[in-house]
């Protein structure tokens, strides 16, 4: 199986890939347009600012790639952020894939959330074998409002999209390579869709 990690210099690639060896695999990472298009699986990671994020997929491309990839891609973290509409993180538009808005955390909370916090209403074969109220780690200032595509949610002030799904694109804002034996697990899910 040809796995790739999308290379577009936002953050959590190393421990994407070690959490994929862990499981018997091997990724590559890569901004060839060609080499993503013939994946089995695409992982698209992110770890920083959205409105940089976004120039940096521009500047190669990727912007109007990821949107039309057939085979199942996963989204991490702003991975899954970028993928929804809209940012407000730098007033950022997104690549549509998930038909919601990203908004910022008011003020009554403390931003970013960081830490564990649990993952309930699982709807996908992303959570087959995982039970409700498990503890996932996440590390976020903005997030993406319960929605149609909501696989799994999470309450941090409010309940809000922990996990989407729309056709072939996943996305978690947790970091399951970040999250012991359960997110390993969510990622073992992911590479045997």
């Amino acid at each position: 199986m040809k796995i790739v990690i999308i290379n577009y210099g936002a953050g959590n690639i190393q421990s994407i890939m070690f959490a994929i060896e862990r499981l018997g695999f091997h990724a590559v990472l890569s901004n060839d347009p060609d080499e993503i298009k013939a994946a089995d699986k695409v992982i698209f990671p992110g770890v920083g600012e959205a409105s940089y994020a976004m120039k940096m997929l521009k500047e190669s491309g990727l912007d109007t790639l990821i949107p039309t990839l057939a085979q199942p891609v996963f989204g991490i973290c702003l991975g899954m952020q970028l993928m929804c509409n809209y940012s407000e993180e730098g007033n950022t538009k997104g690549l549509g894939i998930f038909d919601v808005d990203v908004v910022k955390f008011t003020s009554k909370v403390k931003v970013p959330q960081m830490g564990w916090n649990q993952i309930y209403n699982l709807k996908s074969d992303l959570f087959k074998g995982i039970a409700e109220n498990e503890y996932m780690y996440l590390v976020h200032s903005f997030y993406a409002p319960l929605c149609a595509e909501t696989i799994a949610t999470t309450n941090y002030e409010l309940e809000y999209s922990s996990a989407l799904e729309n056709e072939n694109f996943y996305g978690t804002q947790f970091h399951p390579e970040k999250s012991g034996d359960v997110g390993e697990r969510i990622l073992g899910n992911f590479l045997k869709l």
